[in-house]
């Protein structure tokens, strides 16, 4: 397939911020694809060769990529050419295009671009190490730049760089697979099933492509391929759980620790985050520690690795956990900051799905699966009749340490990939007011005056509206921050920064730099207010009006282990909107 066909499809894309504009013009590229080609277009469109389970980075840096179009540009000022058009426009990739133009009408094609050589191409880059790995990587990239259009360079570079935003969400891409493959938009359900349970968005476009919807249905779990995880709504308080969930349900401690997916068989132990990443070799004594825990042979697993006082068995704040995320020295890391492994689901057993069973069930399956040790333990678990004794619960999740509890219906199948009322979490923090601890998505951001010159001085946040798979401005937060966490959070945003808005962010307010909605951070607020400006749940309340936080404050919790889809929805925010006293009792405020 010719990449021009994948170049000029980018062009539009990038062209609109409407999400229907967007998903017809996947639906037309879709139907030009052929099939074995598909899955390669669907990770290119999502700035990745292959999913993220699998860790395949493309590891570009700016100033290799600078020379590689130095090179192919073949001029004697080339570099200092590019390096000025890059200052004016911010984009590498637009830069490249417009240094290459020249050269377009100089130059013959030497050899065909295709999809399926750019992909190779990027693929072989990606996976180069030892020695003269930089040199290799540039002729790499040199080759393709001498052979591709002005247009076809900039999206390499931009797929090089990982600096392809054009907006595209999961969904929109299942919404366009379902109206090319099937006809039908409702057809989605059915993808996303297969998305949930694979995590490989590549292969169901290309099941679908090649064997229709029978494909689709006959997806099954592999082991060691992760589920997209289940989500908890929140709740603030005991009555509001006891309205959802009825008189009779479980609790579970919840942790402040790291949720870790794990895929056994026999010895071999692999690790995934809440967001799919392989994160096995931050968690060697888990590798070492598991198996003697566990009673089956094939089984994947749901726990929370929690860092913990090794004197006192007390546990730690989440942060301390981090402490492992490292390159270098993790045998270090992991004698400072010991834990235990609290495990809550079974996801998988012996070569059967456990997805359809009921949450009871699955309970008493894990407690004969893990064989309890100072190493490996059951969440406490509860069953709860009344109002008194969730209280009796929280009080003693809190008193251990931990954030509160996790509420679960007994008779609900694991909804891989969603969010839900099978699932509520309350939290301390949520018994106020407002139910403060809300995690926001970072949209943009604002220049800081005075010490905070050179810097972002204010964050413009945004909530997460799962009905249309955009993230909507709720605040605007400029308090809570250390000097340090400014300069963190600038060193973290600096490769989200766009050009123009991202379309699936929702925002009236014009930021002085709009960002990639990746980074959630954990804030707190006075309450939730009716709001003119920001777009948090607009229309829902009251006609052209959205909700906002009233005084709200950075946490100092920066989670990256959480994706932006992850963050706090609109109907969470409404819920506790309406829980306010003074809306309660305040009918002309709803």
């Amino acid at each position: 397939m010719e990449f021009s066909i994948l170049a000029d499809a980018f062009s539009k894309m990038e062209s609109t911020t409407k999400r229907l504009e967007l998903t017809q013009h996947l639906v037309e590229l879709f139907e030009k694809t052929p099939q074995d080609v598909i899955s390669r277009i669907v990770y290119l469109l999502q700035g990745k060769l292959r999913p993220d389970f699998e860790g395949i980075e493309l590891g570009v840096a700016e100033r290799l990529a600078i020379r590689a179009i130095a090179k192919s540009a073949g001029s004697d000022n080339a570099e200092k050419n590019i390096e000025s058009e890059y200052r004016k426009s911010g984009d590498l990739g637009h830069a490249a295009s417009k240094i290459l133009e020249q050269k377009e009408q100089t130059t013959f094609m030497v050899q065909d671009i295709t999809v399926e050589r750019v992909y190779e191409n990027l693929f072989t880059i990606a996976k180069l190490e030892g020695s003269k790995t930089q040199d290799r990587k540039m002729k790499y990239i040199s080759g393709l730049l001498n052979d591709a259009s002005p247009v076809e360079a900039k999206f390499i570079l931009k797929i090089l760089l990982g600096t392809l935003r054009l907006g595209v969400a999961e969904n929109t891409v299942m919404d366009a697979l379902a109206i090319a493959f099937t006809g039908n938009k409702e057809n989605r359900k059915i993808l996303e099933y297969a998305y949930n349970v694979s995590s490989d968005l590549g292969k169901v476009a290309e099941t679908i492509a090649s064997k229709g919807l029978a494909g689709i249905e006959g997806f099954e779990i592999n082991l060691f391929n992760p589920i997209r995880p289940m989500l908890a709504d929140r709740v603030k308080s005991e009555e509001e759980a006891i309205e959802k969930l009825g008189i009779k349900f479980a609790a579970e401690y919840k942790l402040d620790g790291e949720r870790v997916q794990l895929h056994i068989e026999g010895e071999k132990v692999v690790l995934f985050s809440r967001s799919l990443e392989n994160i096995t070799s931050y968690y060697p004594d888990i590798v070492e520690k598991i198996p003697k825990a566990i009673q089956a042979h094939k089984v994947i697993l749901e726990a929370e690795a929690v860092a913990i006082n090794e004197n006192t068995g007390e546990f730690l704040p989440f942060q301390e956990l981090m402490h492992r995320r490292r390159k270098y020295q993790v045998e270090k890391a992991v004698s400072q900051y010991p834990i235990t492994v609290n495990f809550f689901d079974v996801l998988y057993h012996d070569g059967k799905s456990c997805l359809e069973l009921a949450y009871n069930e699955r309970r008493n399956l894990l407690e004969k699966i893990v064989k309890q040790d100072d190493f490996a333990k059951h969440i406490p678990m509860s069953i709860i009749n009344n109002q008194g004794d969730i209280e009796e619960f929280l009080e003693n999740s809190i008193n251990s340490g931990c954030e509160g509890v996790m509420l679960k219906m007994l008779d609900k199948p694991y909804q891989a990939g969603a969010r839900g009322s099978y699932w509520l979490k309350l939290k301390r923090e949520y018994q106020n007011e407002l139910g403060d601890s809300l995690d926001l998505v970072v949209i943009g951001a604002f220049f800081g005056k005075g010490r905070r010159t050179g810097k972002y001085g204010t964050l413009l946040l945004a909530s997460y509206d799962y009905d249309t798979d955009t993230f909507t401005s709720i605040c605007k937060v400029g308090t809570g921050f250390t000097d340090e966490d400014l300069d963190q959070l600038y060193q973290i945003l600096s490769d989200k920064v766009t050009i123009k808005k991202n379309p699936r962010i929702d925002s009236e307010m014009e930021a002085d730099v709009w960002f990639e909605p990746e980074l959630v951070i954990e804030v707190v607020a006075s309450e939730i207010t009716l709001s003119p400006i920001h777009k948090a749940a607009r229309n829902e309340i009251r006609k052209d009006t959205g909700l906002a936080l009233r005084f709200p404050k950075f946490t100092g919790k920066i989670r990256l282990e959480k994706d932006a889809e992850d963050a706090s929805t609109n109907e969470e925010v409404m819920t506790l909107f309406k829980g306010q006293k003074k809306v309660a009792h305040d009918k002309n405020l709803m």
